[in-house]
């Protein structure tokens, strides 16, 4: 396996290249590689396609550091783009898993203020860390920067369970402990996130993952209210698997793929993603 490149440019140099900056999920290496060429600037590993798509289990704190580790660094060894790794509440370790992270080729991490036994940030059902113990972690986190270009980002759920006005209060204290940016999680409005980018100082990512409490903003829309970083963590891995449950289906129910041979990726295509040139 390649040893993992260094990005071509840090988190804050893509963040300054676009605004907002759209950040792309990637599950996997080849995922990775089409993100890429469809020009995203920086990408993403979500802790719930670590757990869903790697391991097959649903995203509630069962995966470890090792776990994310894989995927990190194949990632990595294929692609030159900045990414940000999601390392859920830290594994009781944030400056272990901080170093690790970047020795694997990542560039940014996040780090968020649910209790070890977390839940999708867009669930009912959350429970939160104290603020204090958040800081703890954040600070942590920081202490295991292997440099100052390395990106800290904590991620708060609390606008859910605790309210706009907590929220606010806790990325504050996040922000003087250390983290470089905050992940806002969950807001349910404009109003919402123009009153949280207003009184966060430093950039701020809202998820517009698909199915959850936040609705589908345009970049326009993000731009207005002051958002400096827009993800969508699963939304390609999402339409790949239905895809797939669709095709295997097919092939069950006629036993040949023939009926469905035009929806796929050609060989050529394949080849053409990879780089690679079969000998002829």
């Amino acid at each position: 396996m390649n040893p993992p490149y260094p990005p071509t440019s840090t988190f804050r140099e893509a963040l300054q290249a676009e605004s907002p900056l759209q950040i792309a999920g990637a599950i996997n290496a080849y995922a990775a590689l089409q993100a890429q060429s469809a020009g995203f600037l920086a990408l993403y590993l979500s802790g719930a396609g670590v757990a869903n798509h790697s391991y097959g289990i649903p995203d509630t704190g069962l995966t470890e550091l090792e776990d994310v580790l894989i995927d990190v660094r194949r990632i990595c060894g294929r692609v030159k783009l900045p990414l940000l790794v999601d390392i859920d509440t830290g594994w009781d370790d944030p400056a272990k898993a901080v170093r690790e992270v970047a020795a694997a080729g990542a560039a940014a991490v996040h780090i968020e203020d649910q209790v070890a036994a977390k839940l999708c940030g867009h669930l009912p059902g959350k429970y939160l860390v104290p603020k204090e113990e958040m800081v703890a972690r954040v600070r942590a986190a920081v202490s295991g920067k292997p440099h100052s270009n390395f990106t800290i980002m904590a991620r708060t759920d609390a606008v859910a369970v605790e309210g706009l006005a907590a929220a606010i209060d806790r990325a504050r204290a996040y922000v003087a402990a250390g983290a470089d940016m905050i992940f806002a999680e969950a807001l349910r409005s404009l109003d919402d996130i123009r009153a949280f980018t207003r009184e966060v100082k430093v950039p701020v990512l809202i998820n517009l993952t698909e199915f959850g409490m936040t609705p589908y903003f345009t970049m326009e829309e993000m731009r207005e209210a002051g958002v400096a970083m827009v993800l969508y963590p699963l939304s390609a891995s999402r339409a790949a698997a239905s895809a797939s449950l669709e095709i295997y289906h097919a092939i069950r129910r006629n036993g040949t793929q023939s009926d469905v041979v035009d929806r796929m990726q050609t060989r050529t295509e394949l080849y053409e993603m990879l780089g690679y040139q079969p000998p002829k």
